[in-house]
């Protein structure tokens, strides 16, 4: 099972980036209230945001791929990989929006960074 980790990854990354397409194209669209007079305005500028649509690409390509992935590994070794997301995805929302990664956060990715490498030993 080792082997799939590439494709494994690959989907991983492809998941986290869209996060990170969609987070940079809603921090353009601003904050909102969720009611219905919003329901055009704000869903016409995220409708044409260029991140946003990015990041919904993203997704769309990341789903073929954990197909291909569901479809040679099994889900009790391919899905707990996933966490690897939150790793990639708080790394890059401390570089690319500032974020703030404290001792609570980098421990919790120390966790993760343990269960995933526990995961692969298993495989």
């Amino acid at each position: 099972m080792n082997r799939y980790i590439p494709l494994i990854l690959a989907g991983v990354l492809l998941n986290a980036t869209a996060q990170i397409f969609i987070k940079h194209g809603m921090k353009a669209v601003g904050n909102f209230a969720f009611t219905l007079n919003n329901l055009t305005p704000i869903g016409l500028k995220v409708a044409v945001n260029p991140y946003v649509l990015s990041g919904m690409a993203c997704y769309a390509v990341s789903i073929v791929v954990w197909l291909m992935v569901l479809s040679r590994v099994d889900v009790s070794y391919a899905y707990p990989l996933l966490s690897a997301g939150y790793i990639v995805t708080a790394v890059a929302g401390k570089i690319l929006f500032g974020e703030t990664l404290g001792f609570d956060r980098c421990t919790g990715i120390l966790v993760i960074c343990i269960g995933v490498y526990l995961i692969t030993r298993s495989g």
